[in-house]
């Protein structure tokens, strides 16, 4: 039986652990800057709205990309297919990674990463102010996905979705 802890900072690594139980499907977000494009690994990607078709995803205050992504009026979500662990693991650890992908600019010129499993071009829509985080709400011009399977991200470590 699990034992019930209060979240605070003598019990932050148990609630790192606790959140860790929930799989997430992985994503690249991606924008411009004046430096040149850039993007950033995040597993906190949702749909909030079919009309208009609006999507979230949060990005921590502490991050140096922080400043680049609350600032971008459009950027680009790409969820992994469980083929692209490596892009994954690269923009988790720097923004520039782009030597080596494939990738074009979209209409409005945010990075759009060619192969992932989908991707949703977006133009900021609101962002909120939530703890450590940002949570950046887009509004979605254009999407596409292939077939394939996602790549996801669990007890710290990423894997795949073994179907029954």
């Amino acid at each position: 039986m699990a034992e019930t802890f209060v979240p605070g900072a003598e019990t932050a690594q148990d609630y790192r652990r606790a959140l860790g139980c929930f799989s997430t499907g992985v994503t690249v977000v991606s924008c411009e800057t004046e430096q040149g494009p850039i993007g950033i690994t995040a597993n906190s990607f949702s749909s909030v709205s079919l009309d208009p078709p609006l999507v979230l995803w949060s990005v921590a205050c502490a991050s140096a990309r922080h400043s680049a992504f609350v600032g971008a009026r459009h950027f680009t979500i790409h969820v992994m297919g469980s083929d692209q662990e490596d892009i994954a693991t690269g923009f988790a650890r720097e923004g520039d990674v782009y030597a080596d992908l494939d990738w074009h600019r979209s209409a409005e010129g945010a990075p759009v990463i060619a192969g992932c499993l989908a991707h949703f071009e977006c133009e900021r829509e609101a962002l909120h102010d939530a703890g450590d985080h940002t949570i950046v709400v887009g509004r979605v011009l254009r999407a596409a996905h292939r077939t394939g399977e996602p790549l996801l991200f669990a007890l710290g470590k990423f894997g795949r979705f073994m179907g029954v």
